[in-house]
């Protein structure tokens, strides 16, 4: 017998799934298609967590203030790269490692408990130290944070294809995004508001906030019920790290959805810039609050419509987005050469940046859901531990190629990643729909 709060949990997933058969499961054991709404709620919950543990942990933000206010500005520069490709860049290691666990929601608790210790660490280090000897402990933690973070992306997607059937996994990466949207709106008022200059014991009370609730999401996480799937055994993980990099020559779906993936970073890279025009057009101080508050709302305003979008075609969402993405580069690079750098600082870069977050949370969310849905058991692994370490190398190389084009001029930057953009919606097009497979 069902009891009262497995009743309850039924309700709600009946009601996030939209269907009257909400336990309609097509490419997972029975077994597990009895666990999925409790699974659905813990995955939910252990992932808005984290999205408000990095809102308070921003490289962009948080961090580099922090870098500035203890007296260590030169190394602002490291964060956001240490931050992205730090993650990235050992997943194929990793992904060896999780390959050889039946089970491996672990993996993903440790990585977040992991980045519980980093952050509390930076906390510790900003509290008792100052200058460069205090900066370098943020730098410190920060790369051992990017690697947990990267047993954490690993692991994600292959417990949550093991857990959440198709067509329900674009609308819980989607759920999840809105509601960390909406919660990063919340905090960014209540924290940020009218508070004038914080002081650095502000920001280390925000860090240590940020580990608590990366403790809550892997003692949540750990409660996932997760049936024992394909294992791979023996062999050294760096060798077996290097041979899955023949995926990309012997798999050619695979290797089109790389090339996919890596044109479309436009939606990332390119958001900087808008920032750095406004910049130059107004210099009010509050312009960083607005972009911030469009990050946040662009988030829990798309990532549902997305989620659901996903469910139907993973492929025609990263199209579409892909699509947004580079038509809002070409626009705002064309009107800026047109106009001047000067032009419409206080509303027309700030809607230009809230347009492209909604289209780059289109492109994560699509391009998520369509390496889930691509492959199963260990394949499922290699293909996200393959594809983030490249995506990691290519962002470190695509990060010095747009910082050469900035020397001639923000917009020419802001015109090559449109046009690189508009490469990716066309390789899109080439792709596989693996969602109704």
């Amino acid at each position: 017998m069902p009891t009262r709060n497995e009743d309850t949990l039924d309700q709600l997933y009946s009601l996030v799934a939209n269907e009257e058969d909400a336990r309609a499961c097509t490419d997972i054991p029975d077994s597990a298609c009895r666990e999925v709404p409790r699974n659905f709620f813990l995955i939910l919950a252990s992932n808005v967590l984290t999205k408000l543990g990095d809102l308070l942990t921003s490289p962009k933000t948080v961090l580099a203030w922090l870098m500035s206010a203890i007296g260590a500005p030169a190394l602002v520069a490291w964060l956001v790269p240490i931050r992205e490709s730090g993650s990235m860049l050992p997943q194929m290691v990793i992904g060896a490692w999780v390959r050889r666990r039946p089970v491996r929601k672990g993996f993903w608790v440790m990585g977040s408990l992991g980045q519980a210790v980093s952050v509390a660490a930076m906390a510790a280090g900003v509290w008792f130290l100052e200058g460069y000897a205090a900066g370098g402990v943020v730098l410190a933690a920060l790369v051992a944070f990017s690697l947990s973070r990267g047993f954490c992306s690993v692991a994600m997607k292959d417990v949550q294809g093991k857990c959440i059937p198709k067509k329900r996994r674009g609308r819980l990466s989607g759920l999840a995004s809105t509601l960390g949207g909406t919660g990063t709106v919340i905090l960014t008022v209540l924290l940020f508001w009218d508070r004038g200059d914080p002081t650095v014991a502000f920001y280390a009370a925000l860090l240590l906030l940020a580990a608590t609730l990366w403790v809550i999401a892997g003692l949540l996480f750990a409660s996932v019920d997760e049936y024992e799937g394909e294992t791979s055994g023996g062999g050294n993980a760096m060798a077996d790290a290097f041979r899955n990099l023949s995926l990309l020559r012997d798999d050619a779906p695979f290797r089109r959805f790389v090339i996919t993936r890596a044109l479309l970073l436009c939606s990332a890279l390119a958001s900087p810039y808008f920032v750095v025009m406004a910049q130059k057009a107004s210099d009010h101080g509050w312009l960083l609050g607005v972009f911030l508050l469009a990050s946040s709302l662009a988030s829990s305003l798309s990532a549902s419509f997305w989620g659901w979008a996903a469910d139907r075609s993973s492929r025609q969402v990263m199209i579409r987005a892909g699509a947004l993405a580079s038509g809002i580069c070409l626009v705002t690079g064309t009107v800026a050469a047109v106009t001047g750098e000067g032009f419409g600082g206080l509303w027309f870069f700030p809607l230009a940046f809230f347009a492209l977050s909604v289209a780059h949370a289109g492109v994560r969310l699509g391009r998520k859901t369509y390496l889930v849905d691509m492959a199963g058991g260990n394949k499922r692994t290699d293909y996200t531990s393959v594809s983030n370490s490249v995506i990691g190398l290519l962002l470190l190389v695509a990060g010095g190629l747009t910082a050469l084009v900035s020397l001639v001029s923000n917009v020419a930057v802001i015109l090559l990643l449109g046009l690189m953009g508009a490469a990716g919606v066309a390789s899109a097009l080439r792709l596989n729909d693996v969602t109704n497979d």
